[in-house]
């Protein structure tokens, strides 16, 4: 009993398939044929609403003929009546103009005038703001009698009748806007949808006038080609226009006639109500009869319903056996074999698709992209072969997406930015690959890449995310903050590459800098940085950190020419294990952390404490370098002035030194701060000029005295005649904004012959000396003396 309820089962699941795919058969050829009878009267319904069209465009100009004719036949009154034209002979203007006003009002134009046989206006009256345009088309109004005539705003209609006594003595014009009660009428009479457009000189120009409503005049106004069918919120419509006509110097001016294909189709339903019903009739009927057929079929089918257990079971290894005995691989046999050979088919199929299963772990369900994992595959599949460069980017103000626009939102934005990503895999020997990490977070590598063709790329995904994302209704820009990690140079593996990545992404966000290369300067999740705070504090309390000074050598002509009359203070750091850090190494560091304002108070109180010694030797001015934390510091003038008064030194004694990047990071505020360093008294100097992104215009309200021109176009200068013309300019700009010049990166006597003979003021660089401690600063100073080298 219980063999026959499983055979009874198996039959009935397998004529179930059967029934379910020839309905699903039959369905496939309903739909097609439903599809193409719908395409059908679709077309011809378009046909039709083209004839339409065209009918509506007669109307149109029938419309704006017969109000032509209206008011041209009231002006011709108003030129016939004996007392108007007596007026106009005897120069009547107070009877002129009561004249207009009256027939005007009777006839309800807002426009009425009176021109003498040269055009000029004698009287008017109603809208004078159109009356230059009026005067702009009369000579050729004379002419046709009649036009329409846009001024940018609106389209005014106007009709012009001579005035004869007996000869023509003069002009009366009527003038009258195409308004929204004319778009009315000429919807009501032809059920189209009418637009007025005017050309501006933005393209393309919006709607005047509409009868559409203000979303559909909208979307109207965002196409560009106005002709065809176009998309408007949902409702496609077809679209004609018609040119109303241009005079010289008035803009084109156009009405577009639009009907909607979704209203012409909506009485056509009830056929396609009808049809789908015989379609379902005949879906029913053919299932009646597929399932009797099928149940004959299944009968002998129940025998392999034991055979295919151990296809349930899970097992996909073993080949399967036929109810009777004959192999599934064998191709001989009966039906039943052909079927068993089906299901062992099946069975290798199944287990293909377990293998796909597996390998979805490798993807992005979302995005469709590469996950981490395929990511973290790719890469170190890469690196085996040689460098590779790494990008990781981080979407800006996702979270604020997902929590205004919702999840479903973020997600579709998610997809947006993986489509316009995924081009950037193209090429790259096979290897590169776009990949989602998880959240905002998406990585791009590039097998073979150095760093220059990584920030190539990286500007090539700034660029693919620019263009603002239509989601819906709703408008989102994107940006992103990218991190690059080189290997081997910043990582030999995948997920120390990608850590780095990941770090510079993070810092490129915290900056808005767009994209950053990795710098183990500022990794602050390396072991040798973690510690590094602590040090660098300790470095103070052990008196580690030490002064060194570079002079600063006078070039331009005077009593002290080719002597050094400036130093400029630097800091380096004697660590007891690790020897003399470079500042490279820990300057970055103590900027990011907010330690730099430490190490300036430590500097300025150095320097004030060697103000006095220098001077004995000549040196009147000493700079320090002020970094972005210290201009941000509202207290750092009165800091710097209970230094000052401390060790009895003068603030005219210090020049301070700030870097362009470091004022644009917050203009206004860092401009405050200057003013009041330059009202204590102290010299202020632009660092590393033509390096930033500030403006000539900004940096004339900065009070600052003097430009030091950045080491990178001076050290080549002789060589290159680029530089040499940037060095030029750079001395040239600053002396005609009464700033002095100082040049840095001075390596031989012929830079310093040319930026003499350029007028550069002074000069710094290992021509000179290199940066030194204090005490062999004084000995080089007194040894020197005027014996500078030139």
């Amino acid at each position: 009993m219980t063999r026959r309820l499983l055979q009874a089962l198996g039959r009935a699941r397998l004529s179930t398939r059967f029934v379910t795919q020839s309905l699903l058969l039959l369905l496939a050829v309903q739909l097609a044929g439903f599809a193409a009878i719908r395409v059908s009267i679709e077309r011809n319904a378009r046909a039709t609403l083209a004839d339409e069209l065209q009918v509506g465009e007669r109307v149109w100009q029938r419309l704006l003929e017969q109000r032509a004719q209206k008011y041209e036949q009231a002006a011709a009154l108003l030129a016939a009546d004996y007392g108007f034209r007596a007026a106009v002979s005897e120069g009547d203007a107070g009877t002129q103009a009561s004249a207009l006003e009256n027939h005007a009002a009777r006839i309800g134009a807002p426009l009425a005038a009176l021109l003498d046989t040269q055009f000029a206006l004698r009287a008017h009256s109603g809208d004078a703001g159109s009356l230059a345009l009026l005067q702009q088309v009369a000579p050729r109004l004379a002419g046709k009698g009649r036009a329409a005539v846009a001024d940018g705003q609106r389209v005014l209609q106007f009709v012009m009748v001579p005035i004869k006594a007996p000869v023509a003595v003069g002009w009366v014009v009527m003038g009258f806007p195409i308004d929204q009660a004319l778009l009315d009428d000429m919807h009501a009479l032809s059920g189209l949808h009418v637009g007025l457009r005017i050309a501006r000189a933005d393209t393309p120009a919006p709607l005047v006038l509409s009868t559409l409503s203000p979303s559909q005049a909208q979307a109207l106004a965002r196409h560009a080609a106005t002709t065809g069918s176009l998309n408007l919120n949902g409702d496609q419509c077809l679209v004609r226009e018609v040119a109303g006509g241009a005079e010289a110097g008035a803009p084109p001016w156009q009405a577009l006639l639009l009907r909607s294909v979704d209203e012409a189709l909506a009485p056509l339903q009830s056929l396609q109500l009808t049809l789908a019903g015989i379609t379902a009739a005949g879906v029913l009927l053919f299932g009646l009869g597929s399932a009797w057929a099928a149940r004959r079929v299944a009968r002998p089918l129940g025998r392999l319903v034991q055979a295919s257990e151990q296809l349930a079971s899970g097992d996909y290894s073993q080949p399967l056996q036929a109810a009777d005995g004959a192999d599934a691989a064998d191709p001989g046999g009966s039906e039943v074999a052909d079927l068993a050979r089906a299901f062992d088919h099946m069975r290798l199929n199944i287990g293909q698709q377990q293998q796909q299963i597996r390998q979805l772990a490798y993807w992005d369900r979302l995005t469709g992209l590469p996950n981490r994992i395929q990511l973290r595959e790719a890469t170190e599949a890469a690196l085996a072969q040689g460098p590779a460069a790494l990008l990781v980017l981080g979407l800006d103000r996702f979270k604020h997406v997902n929590s205004v626009l919702g999840h479903a939102m973020g997600d579709r934005l998610l997809q947006a930015v993986a489509q316009r990503l995924a081009p950037l895999a193209e090429g790259n020997r096979g290897l590169a690959l776009v990949a989602r990490l998880g959240g905002d977070e998406f990585a791009l590598l590039l097998p073979g890449a150095n760093a220059a063709q990584a920030q190539a790329r990286a500007a090539d995904v700034a660029q693919r995310l620019a263009q603002p994302l239509q989601l819906d209704e709703q408008m989102v820009d994107v940006s992103a903050g990218v991190g690059m990690a080189i290997a081997p140079g910043h990582g030999q593996d995948a997920d120390t590459l990608l850590a780095h990545a990941e770090l510079a992404m993070v810092a490129a966000k915290r900056r808005s800098a767009g994209a950053l290369m990795y710098d183990p300067a500022s990794d602050t999740a390396s072991a040798q940085t973690l510690s590094l705070l602590t040090e660098l504090r300790q470095a103070l309390r052990r008196q580690e950190l030490r002064l060194y000074l570079q002079p600063k050598v006078q070039l331009a002509a005077g009593a002290r020419q080719g002597q050094a009359v400036a130093v400029e203070a630097l800091v380096r750091w004697q660590h007891p294990q690790r020897g003399l850090v470079p500042p490279l190494q820990f300057i970055p560091f103590a900027e990011q952390t907010g330690f730099i304002r430490e190490l300036t108070l430590w500097m300025f109180e150095q320097c004030a404490m060697a103000a006095g010694a220098l001077a004995e030797q000549g040196v009147v001015q000493v700079s320090i370098n002020l970094s972005t934390r210290d201009l941000m510091d509202h207290e750092l003038p009165a800091r710097l002035d209970s230094l000052l008064r401390r060790h009895g030194a003068r603030a005219s004694a210090f020049c301070l030194e700030i870097t362009e990047s470091a004022i644009m990071d917050d203009p206004q505020r860092a401009q405050a701060t200057l003013q009041r360093l330059a009202d204590a008294g102290f010299k202020l100097s632009i660092d590393d000029f033509g390096t930033g992104y500030s403006s000539l215009a900004y940096l004339k309200q900065l009070p600052v005295h003097e430009l030091k021109i950045d080491k990178s176009f001076v050290m080549a200068m002789d060589q290159d005649r680029g530089d040499a013309m940037i060095v030029r300019s750079t001395i040239e700009l600053a002396h005609n904004l009464g700033l002095s010049v100082v040049a840095e990166g001075v390596e031989n006597a012929g830079i310093v012959r040319a930026l003499q003979t350029l007028g550069c003021d002074q000069a710094q660089g290992y021509h000179y000396s290199k940066p030194v401690p204090l005490d062999d600063m004084l000995a080089w100073l007194q040894r020197q003396g005027a014996a500078v080298p030139a």
